[in-house]
């Protein structure tokens, strides 16, 4: 099996109160005049306290277009994903040179070079190391990215195996669009990254939570329900109130018989390492699942600290499960998160 030697959360630089962002959004996005009431609605309702953005609050109203945006993300996913590279080896014990595969996703801006390429001299990591870029799967990259790295790894148990996700949700803020899913949107998601080493059967490693194996669900008929419309402003956010429902229609039976086929039952999970999409998500996954209370204690702590950080956020949650909650050895966890498509993505971990 897989082991996860260590994963290491890193945050944008600027962090600020939640009322100080719907602030921003309200001179930015609302035309003059407007009412916010119902802006300042939808950001309280969404669960978090403060964020962290790439660029200070001043510079959003002036940042210009698709372009001038998707250059300060390259920039920054380099900075930040470098960051998080490194500081996860160092905690595994592990040099840059010992990488055999570097996969890489995000959903928040693209590159050619892709940021995987970038950060290939910057880290030292060999000039043949594999690298694997991976765009669209948006929320649910963290959870399938780490099922990848699974897949790999089976394939080469000698190998060392790094994801990467950097996130910049903030950078793809819609000036001109006051429509509900932007305005949430602006209230709900913020800027990160978070890396995993991971190491094959055979490569001696201490530490962390071993990977049994993965499940993707894809549910037809639902392109609709989340993702990117794109146009000449960039990346304009698509987010379905219908996702709560889908949650509560499809995610118990594929849970079940996911965990039948390894001889388990819901019952015998110890810690849920759950995507924070938002409230009504979590919601929606607790009464779904029948979870007992506190079982998305973590999930709900980092929604209200940092706010949603896409495909990084299931990582940030599985690092602070693997610091503050750690389960009995040898007991079963499930790691899941949902996605455009609409699909989820379901990890079978064994701590």
């Amino acid at each position: 099996m897989t082991r996860i030697a260590a994963v290491h959360g890193v945050l944008a630089p600027h962090r600020y109160a939640q009322r100080e962002i719907t602030d921003m959004v309200a001179r930015t996005c609302l035309p003059v005049g407007a009412d916010h009431r119902a802006l300042y609605r939808m950001h309280r309702r969404v669960g978090v306290r403060a964020r962290h953005m790439t660029l200070p609050l001043d510079r959003y109203a002036g940042l210009g277009d698709f372009g001038a945006a998707n250059d300060t993300f390259i920039t920054t996913a380099v900075d930040l994903g470098g960051d998080a590279v490194r500081a996860a080896l160092d905690t595994a014990g592990l040099s840059p040179r010992d990488v055999d595969l570097l996969m890489f996703t995000s959903v928040t801006g693209i590159a050619a070079p892709s940021v995987d390429a970038r950060l290939v001299g910057r880290l030292g990591l060999r000039r043949d190391v594999k690298r694997l870029p991976v765009f669209g799967l948006g929320c649910a990259a963290g959870a399938a990215g780490l099922a990848r790295l699974h897949d790999y790894l089976l394939g080469r148990p000698d190998d060392v195996a790094v994801l990467l996700s950097v996130e910049l949700c903030t950078l793809t803020l819609q000036r001109a669009d006051t429509a509900p899913a932007n305005l949430i949107a602006t209230g709900l998601f913020g800027d990160g990254a978070a890396a995993v080493v991971a190491c094959g059967a055979r490569r001696a490693v201490a530490g962390g939570p071993t990977v049994v194996a993965g499940r993707s669900q894809l549910y037809p008929g639902t392109e609709d329900a989340m993702g990117w419309g794109i146009s000449g402003s960039g990346f304009r956010v698509v987010l379905g109130a219908g996702i709560p429902e889908l949650v509560r229609e499809n995610l118990a039976a594929d849970v079940d018989a996911f965990l039948a086929d390894h001889g388990l039952r819901r019952a015998d999970i110890t810690a849920w390492v759950c995507h924070p999409g938002g409230p009504k998500v979590l919601d929606a996954l607790a009464e779904s699942l029948a979870l007992p209370d506190g079982a998305l204690d973590l999930s709900r702590r980092s929604l209200a600290d940092v706010g949603n950080l896409s495909s990084a956020s299931v990582l940030h949650v599985l690092r602070d499960t693997l610091a503050e909650r750690r389960p009995p050895a040898g007991t079963p966890g499930l790691l899941l998160a949902m996605g455009p498509g609409f699909c989820a993505e379901l990890v079978l971990l064994r701590w």
